[in-house]
C-alpha cells in the first residue's frame, strides 16, 4: 500500500490505531496492520462522520478505513488515504497497557501478549521471521536436508542433566522399584524421558546417511539461569556434515552467519533503521562490519595468553584467567570487543571442559571444538569435529562415567561405516539478539520461558 502510486484508486486498509490526532477541521489516524514498521495515514473530515464514532477511535482500537489513495502533502509518508468510510471493529479503553510511550522493556514483558503490537516488537518479530527464512534458504541452496530430530528423548546430549522430564505418571503417587528408585515401567514410554536439549546426536545419524543435514526446532534447558542471555525454551539451528574437517567447519560457520546478517540488511532495512534509531545507535554499523571483514581465528591457548597479558597490563576480570578454565562472557567479549575488535572463532579447547563427542587432538589434552564469539553476545555458535573413532569415543564415555545405556544407537554410527563429520549449534534467539540490537534475550521471542515464568 505504502509503495503504490496509482493515485485516485479506492483502497481499503485494516489495522490498529497507533495515534489519532483530531481537530474541528481534520482528523489524522495513523494505522498499522503489522506488515511494516511504517503507518498509513488516514485523513478524515470530521464533518462527514459521527462524532461518537471518532471519539472511540483511540490508540489500540481496530478499524477498517476505505477511501481514495492520494499523494501525501505531509512529511514522513508518500501516500495517504482520504477516508470515505470507517468501520470500528474493536474499541480500546484507557486501560490498554501499550498506549503510553517510553515504557520499559521490563514493563512490556509483563504484558507479552500485548507488546507484540508495539513498533519495537513488531520490528523484532518481522526480523525473526526473515532470519528463519534466511536459514532455510541458505541450507537448501547449499544442498543440506532439513532433518526433524525428536523433541522427546531418552538421551542427554550435553551430559548436563538439566532437562525437563516428560511423564504421564501421577506425581502424587510415584511408583518406586525394590531399590527405592523411581520406576518407569508403567510410564508412557516405559523409561525416563525428557524434552531435548539438542538435536545433534540424532542429526549425526542423518548426516551419516544423507551427507549434510540441519535441524531447526525448539530445545529446552532446565537451568535456573536468570540472565539476559538464557531461556528455558529456545530454538536451535544445528547443521551436521559428513566428511568435514575443522577448517571447513569454521568456513561454514562464518559464511552462514554473514549470509544471515546480509539477508537482514537486504530484507529488513526499515525495521533495522527503526531499531538503530530507537534501541541501539551502533546497530547498523556493527552489522555492516560483520559482513565486511574476516573473522579472527585463534586457538584457546592463544586466547588465554592474550587474556593473561591483559591481566598483567592491569585489566580487571571478575573471574581469574588460567589455562583449563571455561571462558566467561567477560573474557569472550574482551577478545572480541577490545583486543581484536571483530568476531572470533576459537578452537582447540581443553577436553575436560567440552562435551564427550568432540574429536580429540593428538596432544591428548585438547579437542577440535570451535566457538564463534560475537560482540555484545559472547558465544553465538558452539561446534566441533566429532570423534569418529569407536574406540576413542567409548573410552571417553567410560572416563566421564556417562549413562550411555540408552545410546547404543549413537555408537552404531562409529561401529558401522564410521566417517569424519562435524557440525555446530546456533541459538536462534542469540542470533536475533545480535541482529536487532536488543539487550535481553526475553525480548526476541514472543513468549519467553524462564525460571518462575510460563505466562501466556
Amino acid at each position: 500500500m505504502l509503495k503504490r502510486t496509482d493515485f485516485g484508486t479506492q483502497v481499503n486498509v485494516r489495522g490498529w490505531v497507533r495515534t489519532h490526532r483530531s481537530s474541528k477541521v481534520v482528523d489524522f489516524i495513523a494505522l498499522n496492520d503489522g506488515s511494516t514498521i511504517n503507518n498509513v495515514q488516514v485523513v478524515v473530515d470530521p464533518a462527514n462522520f459521527d462524532e461518537n464514532l471518532l471519539k472511540q477511535i483511540t490508540t489500540g482500537a481496530c478499524v477498517s478505513a476505505t477511501g481514495e489513495l492520494v499523494e501525501s502533502q505531509g512529511a514522513g509518508q508518500t501516500v495517504e488515504i482520504q477516508c470515505k468510510e470507517l468501520v470500528l471493529y474493536g474499541v480500546c479503553g484507557n486501560d490498554y497497557p501499550m498506549q503510553k510511550k517510553g515504557q520499559t522493556f521490563e514493563y512490556m514483558r509483563q504484558h507479552a501478549h500485548m507488546r507484540l503490537r508495539t513498533n519495537t516488537f513488531g520490528a523484532v518479530m518481522r526480523i525473526r521471521h526473515n532470519m528463519a527464512i534466511a536459514i532455510h534458504k541458505y541450507f537448501h541452496d547449499k544442498g543440506f536436508f532439513y532433518f526433524h530430530s525428536p523433541i522427546i528423548t531418552a538421551s542427554d546430549c550435553e551430559g548436563a542433566g538439566e532437562m525437563f522430564q516428560v511423564t504421564t505418571q501421577n506425581l502424587y503417587d510415584l511408583k518406586k522399584d525394590e531399590d527405592g528408585k523411581l520406576s518407569y515401567a508403567d510410564d508412557f514410554f516405559g523409561k525416563s524421558t525428557s524434552l531435548t536439549v539438542s538435536g545433534q546426536l540424532e542429526g549425526e545419524l542423518g548426516a551419516t546417511a544423507l551427507g549434510a543435514i540441519y535441524t531447526f526446532g525448539p530445545t529446552f534447558r532446565a537451568e535456573n539461569s536468570n540472565t539476559p542471555r538464557h531461556l528455558a525454551e529456545f530454538w536451535m539451528i544445528e547443521p551436521e556434515v559428513a566428511f568435514i574437517d575443522l577448517d571447513d567447519l569454521m568456513d561454514l560457520e562464518e559464511d552462514f552467519i554473514k549470509y544471515c546478517v546480509q539477508w537482514a540488511l537486504d530484507n529488513c532495512s526499515d525495521d533495522l533503521e527503526f531499531l538503530n534509531k530507537m534501541v541501539d545507535k551502533t546497530l547498523l554499523e556493527r552489522l555492516h562490519g560483520i559482513v565486511k571483514g574476516a573473522f579472527q581465528r585463534l586457538t584457546y591457548t592463544e586466547g588465554i595468553q592474550i587474556l593473561e597479558q591483559a591481566v598483567a597490563a592491569g585489566h580487571k576480570f571478575e573471574f581469574p584467567v588460567q589455562w583449563g578454565m571455561d571462558l566467561a562472557s567477560e573474557h569472550e567479549r574482551y577478545l572480541v570487543e577490545h583486543h581484536f575488535k571483530k568476531p572470533v572463532i576459537m578452537t582447540d579447547y581443553p577436553k575436560d571442559i567440552k562435551a564427550f563427542y568432540m574429536k580429540q587432538n593428538e596432544d591428548g589434552k585438547t579437542v577440535q571444538g570451535t566457538d564463534v564469539l560475537f560482540p555484545q553476545i559472547g558465544e553465538i555458535i558452539g561446534g566441533s569435529v566429532r570423534e569418529e573413532s569407536y574406540e576413542k569415543l567409548t573410552r571417553r564415555i567410560e572416563e566421564l562415567e556417562l549413562p550411555m545405556k540408552d545410546m547404543w544407537w549413537y555408537l552404531d554410527t562409529r561401529k558401522y561405516g564410521t566417517c569424519p563429520h562435524g557440525g555446530f549449534g546456533l541459538g536462534f534467539e542469540r542470533l536475533i539478539l545480535f541482529v536487532t540490537g536488543m539487550q535481553n534475550i526475553r525480548d526476541v521471542i514472543p513468549f519467553p520461558r524462564t525460571p518462575k515464568n510460563a505466562e501466556f
